[in-house]
């Protein structure tokens, strides 16, 4: 395209108007700049767009043509803008979310509920991987927000904590008579219990392979397991030591279906909440959760 656009579109007006003294009262421009417009329009093509008539002028065959193009092109503009100021009244858009199965289950999912309730033309697209991955697809701009644990190292991203959790080990009550039965002290289960823990490439499991490493605790034996759900379970039928979230087993501690293991040297409490890329222009949806978050009083 050879043109601007605002050439295009004099030439649109004035082939609908069939007169170029009306169509430069529509455009509130003069009627010698309309033509110098059309002029530099049909030069460049190279060849007559309009010829003259005792009523205005008349498009050629070739202004016929372009007519027929610009036309389809202008009206698709139009619904264009017509269906983006319905979006925006209507407070169309969508966000998509990366999380891990573990916080999209704890603290995601019950509290997307209200904003989904307040805002039902938003499309939510949920994402569920490790805590890595969702850095990785923040970083490559394929998703708009994640919910993750406060990374360590610096990145170009904005964290709004929301919550704390705490990681402690739990075991069922038989579990932990059986190791007193075998002489087994407090300060000794974590050396000597089966320890159940989230697979390798999950942050939290990173998380806790340190604190033991720190506490120069060596694991004599390990089931690795890629959902927190399952090892929940698996230390409540007495299979062995997991490593959990606090408040995602609060109801097990109540009922005491599983006992906390107190520890020497107790873990940090760690931040979790949401992180994205610094923008001077987000999308209107991606704004109206980042505000509903922080209006909520959720923010920490």
């Amino acid at each position: 395209m050879t043109q601007n656009l605002s050439s295009y579109y004099i030439f649109y007006t004035v082939a609908k108007a069939g007169n170029i003294s009306r169509a430069a009262k529509e455009l509130f421009i003069s009627q010698p700049a309309i033509s110098k417009s059309i002029q530099k329009l049909e030069d460049s093509l190279n060849c007559k767009l309009f010829t003259r008539s005792s009523r205005g002028v008349l498009l050629t065959y070739e202004g016929q043509i372009l007519y027929d193009h610009v036309r389809s092109a202008f009206t698709s503009l139009n619904e264009g803008e017509l269906k983006l100021r319905e979006s925006i009244d209507l407070g169309l858009g969508k966000i998509k979310i990366g999380v891990s199965s573990t916080l999209c289950k704890y603290i995601l999912l019950p509290y997307l509920e209200e904003f989904v309730h307040e805002n039902p033309h938003i499309n939510i697209s949920i994402q569920c991987q490790s805590t890595n991955e969702t850095l990785k697809l923040l970083d490559e701009s394929q998703i708009d927000i994640g919910l993750i644990g406060k990374p360590s190292a610096n990145r170009n991203l904005i964290f709004d904590s929301i919550e704390e959790i705490e990681d402690i080990f739990v075991a069922n009550g038989d579990y932990l008579k059986n190791l007193k039965m075998r002489n087994i002290n407090d300060d000794e289960i974590l050396s000597h219990a089966n320890l159940i823990l989230l697979d390798s490439n999950n942050m939290t499991r990173q998380y806790i392979d340190n604190y033991l490493k720190e506490q120069d605790i060596e694991v004599s034996e390990s089931i690795e397991i890629s959902s927190l759900d399952l090892v929940i379970e698996f230390a409540k039928i007495g299979l062995g030591v997991s490593a959990v979230i606090k408040q995602f087993v609060a109801d097990e501690l109540k009922n005491h279906s599983l006992v906390e293991i107190p520890l020497a040297a107790p873990m940090y409490k760690r931040e979790v909440g949401f992180a994205y890329k610094p923008t001077k222009t987000p999308t209107k949806a991606l704004s109206s959760f980042i505000r509903f978050y922080k209006e909520k009083g959720i923010l920490k």
